[in-house]
């Protein structure tokens, strides 16, 4: 289980966590809905470790052990489907590419750069490639944008089945549809509703 107790986090006056808690399950699908701005990115930034609140706990996950997927898909033009996997992939596991990418549909893309794909074939990309790190935590910031219904059901399942927590922020009506809990929020400062 990862306890986040009490984060408290600013930008100058504007307060977008205050003394916020939360529980993710060991296990399933956890859905941040809330509208833009209201704080979620920031709330998976600290659970990253990439913002450090000004107080509060992370507890269950350290940051080395959660892998990341940000709302940018962040692709390097200079790099294959393939090549974005095995930037990833420890030698050992370099064999799995094909597998990460089959994962997200895009098996018949490996040789193709990111200029070649279309805007939902490079979030499937990066989701691959967020996946393909592997880790205790998966985060995950609107996953699925620019990628169709059916796409996002297959997806969906995929992460159901790889037996790992999975924190993610969506405004899409059916990832809530499917997700194993959906956490309403509002802010900020970010709160339950």
């Amino acid at each position: 289980m990862i306890q986040i107790s009490d984060l408290t986090l600013s930008y100058g006056e504007k307060r977008v966590l205050d003394h916020f808690s939360l529980t993710v399950p060991e296990e399933g699908i956890t859905v941040l809905s809330g509208p833009s701005g209201c704080g979620k990115t920031t709330l998976m930034r600290c659970i990253a470790g990439l913002e450090k609140p000004q107080s509060g706990s992370i507890n269950g996950v350290s940051p080395r052990e959660t892998a990341v997927l940000f709302q940018e898909n962040r692709l390097f033009p200079w790099r294959t489907a393939e090549q974005h996997l095995l930037d990833v992939l420890p030698k050992a596991r370099r064999g799995e590419a094909g597998l990460w990418l089959a994962l997200v549909g895009l098996e018949g893309e490996k040789s193709a750069y990111p200029s070649a794909l279309s805007g939902g074939m490079k979030r499937r990309l990066a989701l691959a490639r967020a996946l393909a790190l592997g880790g205790k935590l998966y985060l995950l910031d609107e996953p699925f944008t620019g990628v169709d219904g059916e796409r996002i059901k297959a997806l969906m399942a995929a992460l159901k089945g790889l037996g790992t927590p999975v924190l993610l922020s969506s405004h899409e009506e059916l990832v809530r549809s499917l997700a194993d809990r959906v956490i309403p929020l509002d802010g900020p400062p970010l709160r339950a509703r």
